[in-house]
């Protein structure tokens, strides 16, 4: 397998390129051609992970990006001050690879909660090790987390995963609960072999207290087996839910939200579903993603990068940094075109580009 296969950061993208901004208004925020404005920021701060889940990485995990080539806390902390400052950002959420995996994990969120202002802190963790690290975090400034869980089956965790850890991930998930980090969400990516224990999932959420989002497998998987006519839509979890829950009303608890909430049993609990790639929400996506490297991607399924970090690096003064990143989000592409004839998956995957 080469490392074009295994969606390795750093092969094949020209970072010396200027995005245009021609026709573009002269307007603060992270605007894009069909009338978006991005405020919601995703930073991936590692490619490692402590688990190798099929649909993410590949068993040996991504090759490592050189330490060098990471962002520091600093830089990271000056990208979340300029985002929110300059940019509008609202939302800075810390995601990897496994978030976990930075020894200096509290220090960025402590840099990073010192120049967010009003904006949320948070992150997307599988929760192994965050037992022992949560309070520090917390101390820091991490004001929400989402944990990923697939399935509550210890067996089957271990063979999705290819690690028997789902024991620390429940620890994690009661740290997180400990802590106050309210509401804590729980995210599980909808498999053909998880969808047999979907109701158990949704069972064991609601026994615990935690608000669970399915999400559609997209196709961003490094061995790269995904296949449209494989997958499971939120039409055949629905089936599947509804022999043991009564689900009622669905909403969107807001018009960016990617999660279609129904309630359970007509209480107050809710399960959602985010349809990424059957009922796509990109005509309200808010999304702006920072790689681990340092460079803006406007979308999950756009190859297209701008370099930031070698900005950051050459002196660069905020406001040159925030034209870039706006010029970068000016040419996103209108969506994920997963329904098109010519639709191509993205070089990167997941783990690679950050949740």
């Amino acid at each position: 397998m080469t490392q074009l296969d295994l969606g390795i950061p750093g092969i094949r993208r020209d970072l010396t390129r200027v995005p245009s901004t021609v026709g573009r208004p002269g307007v603060p925020g992270l605007v894009d051609r069909f009338g978006r404005t991005a405020r919601d920021l995703r930073i991936s701060i590692t490619e490692k992970c402590s688990l190798r889940c099929t649909y993410c990485m590949p068993a040996q995990g991504l090759p490592s990006i050189p330490r060098e080539d990471l962002l520091t806390a600093t830089e990271i902390a000056r990208l979340v001050g300029i985002g929110v400052r300059d940019l509008g950002v609202h939302d800075v959420r810390f995601t990897g690879g496994e978030p976990l995996m930075r020894a200096d994990l509290a220090e960025i969120i402590g840099l990073s909660s010192a120049v967010a202002g009003d904006a949320s802190i948070s992150m997307t963790t599988n929760g192994i090790g965050l037992d022992h690290r949560i309070h520090e975090l917390v101390a820091a400034g991490l004001t929400r987390i989402n944990i990923s869980l697939d399935t509550v089956d210890r067996d089957h965790f271990a063979r999705l995963t290819r690690r028997d850890r789902l024991p620390a991930v429940f620890a994690g998930i009661q740290a997180a609960k400990d802590a106050g980090l309210t509401p804590l969400k729980i995210n599980a990516v909808l498999m053909r072999d998880t969808l047999a224990g979907a109701a158990d999932l949704l069972g064991w959420s609601l026994a615990n207290g935690v608000r669970l989002r399915f999400i559609e497998q997209m196709p961003l998987d490094a061995d790269e087996t995904w296949a449209r006519d494989n997958m499971v839509d939120a039409a055949e979890l629905l089936d599947v839910l509804g022999v043991r829950f009564e689900l009622t009303r669905p909403h969107r608890e807001d018009v960016h939200s990617p999660a279609e909430e129904w309630l359970v049993n007509g209480g107050l609990a809710t399960v959602g579903i985010i349809a990424s790639v059957t009922r796509s929400f990109c005509e309200a996506c808010d999304r702006t993603r920072i790689t681990a490297e340092g460079t803006v991607r406007s979308c999950l399924f756009g190859d297209d990068e701008t370099d930031l970090r070698g900005l950051l690096r050459d002196g660069a003064d905020d406001e040159t940094i925030a034209n870039r990143w706006r010029a970068a989000m000016w040419g996103k592409q209108a969506g994920h075109g997963m329904s098109l004839p010519g639709f191509t998956r993205p070089v990167r995957s997941m783990g690679a580009i950050g949740g």
